[in-house]
């Protein structure tokens, strides 16, 4: 067996320790981001508002912000959508439904690939912090994706994009 020498040994904790870290960054939650650092960045801005778990209701939610960025062509600078997700809402948005009240239900996968489809227009979709403390939830059980970020608050973010000029959608 050959002899270990320091350098080999440096070596092989600092890959080891890269690998780690890795693994620890893929089971990370998404970004957090505050209200002050949410900008209206488009001449039209909409707030869709998403604080219910009914499946129909969020397809029909995805098709209306698919048909809004369909008016102007797709294009992200034209247009600014974030989808504002707090309560029954947030199970759209969870790795996996266990050890949840929604435990029992299965979603379509096609959902959220609608709403990744969605988000190559620019869509934003902001999860409730607060949400997922009352249901005792990680923050890491949110689906992994660079569109989706946590604010503080879902009603908060509500009306502070109201307050910015954001228009406020509802569907249902």
């Amino acid at each position: 067996m050959p002899e270990l020498n320091r350098r080999s040994l440096v070596a092989g904790l600092a890959a080891g320790g890269v690998a780690l870290a890795a693994a620890e960054r893929a089971r990370a939650a998404p970004a957090q981001i505050e209200l002050d650092d949410i900008k209206k960045d488009a001449e039209v801005a909409c707030l869709y508002h998403c604080d219910y778990g009914d499946t129909e209701r969020f397809a029909q939610t995805l098709n209306n912000i698919g048909n809004h960025y369909s008016v102007y062509g797709a294009d992200p600078f034209a247009l600014q959508i974030v989808l504002v997700v707090h309560a029954g809402g947030i199970k759209f948005f969870l790795e996996n439904l266990d050890g949840t009240m929604w435990a029992d239900e299965k979603l379509p996968p096609e959902l959220f690939a609608r709403a990744e489809a969605i988000a190559k227009n620019g869509l934003k979709v902001y999860l409730c912090e607060i949400t997922f403390k009352r249901n005792k939830l990680d923050l890491s059980r949110a689906k992994q994706a660079d569109f989706i970020s946590f604010v503080p608050s879902g009603v908060a973010t509500c009306a502070a994009l109201q307050g910015k000029g954001f228009a406020y959608m509802k569907v249902g």
